[in-house]
């Protein structure tokens, strides 16, 4: 990637993988990523954290080519992740249940975490069981003894709220606030480049080495809302239509912007579509198949793939029928 006409195009990624223990087979199953793992519980399919950069078909890793092309993110996104890419995107298998945990703020893990970012995340619920949900916050006001407590019993479940999920709901999980992913859940996670997290309680399993998987409850608590959480609803969501398009607007906060946008284009005219000077996007196919058409490039993607647009790219037109999430800063 040297010349202009070559820096402003889009590219494929290719995933990390993450074997946690919580895991399934659902991201090879539905998402055919021919990853040789099992569990395979999280794809990181847009990454530069160095636990898990995602890679370009040439074998280059996305940290090395935004580090030579750091134009690449945009105006507005090198300001707000300091030069770095700002978001990390996930798909998420949850076979069992996830660990309760909590995840710092910027202040906390920047003094804490050497210099890392916090994690604010939003959840995008792909697909779920009957009886799937996730925790998201305390259902009353507790003291630190009285859940350092409530962990070493078992009894903290009884102290967090339960909240049923159904495929296309949409969480917003603000640092500072316990929560965890219920067994059944299929999930795009979008959220800060971190990985930072503090567990409280993992139902005392044992990972494949025999030990049970380590706890920080002392961080955990310094950086957790005690309060009473209010259960969230779902928010109003307003799809706006256009040639080959419709689109609505998932989350916007300081780190990131997510959209769905539902492609069809049979019989359609295409829809165009161009990344601006202030930010890169993001556009991860989670239904469906396409083909990103534009001066040079003819992309085909599938359900699971994920692919990078530059900031101040060439205008490209989006052929198929799908379902993508656009992701900006």
């Amino acid at each position: 990637m040297t010349d202009r006409r070559m820096k402003n195009k889009p590219f494929l990624l290719r995933p990390a993988a993450k074997d946690y223990l919580w895991g399934g087979r659902r991201l090879n199953d539905d998402f055919n990523l021919g990853v040789d793992m099992y569990p395979f519980a999280e794809a990181w399919v847009c990454s530069t954290h160095p636990d898990g950069p995602s890679h370009l078909d040439s074998g280059e890793s996305l940290s090395d080519v935004i580090k030579a092309h750091p134009e690449f993110l945009g105006s507005h996104a090198r300001e707000v992740g300091g030069g770095e890419l700002p978001i990390l995107i996930k798909l998420i298998d949850a076979r069992h249940d996830l660990s309760v945990q909590v995840h710092p703020d910027d202040d906390y893990a920047r003094l804490h975490e050497n210099g890392s970012n916090g994690k604010t995340e939003m959840w995008y619920v792909l697909d779920a069981k009957k009886d799937s949900g996730l925790v998201y916050g305390f259902n009353r006001d507790v003291e630190k003894e009285e859940v350092r407590s409530a962990i070493e019993s078992g009894a903290i479940e009884k102290m967090l709220n339960f909240v049923p999920i159904h495929k296309n709901d949409l969480f917003f999980i603000e640092a500072g606030t316990v929560h965890a992913i219920g067994a059944g859940a299929l999930v795009a996670e979008v959220q800060e480049s971190s990985n930072i997290t503090y567990r409280l309680y993992d139902y005392k399993r044992i990972d494949k080495n025999g030990h049970e998987r380590q706890l920080h409850i002392d961080k955990a608590l310094e950086v957790a809302d005690l309060k009473s959480s209010i259960i969230p609803r779902q928010p109003m969501r307003v799809l706006k239509y256009k040639n080959g398009a419709a689109s609505e607007l998932l989350c916007r906060c300081k780190y990131f912007q997510v959209e769905r946008l539902l492609l069809n284009t049979e019989g359609r005219k295409m829809p165009e579509f161009a990344a601006g000077s202030n930010s890169f996007h993001v556009l991860l196919c989670v239904d469906g198949v396409g083909t990103v058409l534009g001066e040079g490039v003819d992309i085909p993607f599938f359900k699971g793939d994920c692919i990078f647009v530059p900031a101040d790219s060439l205008t490209i037109r989006l052929h198929g029928r799908a379902q993508i999430l656009n992701v900006s800063c």
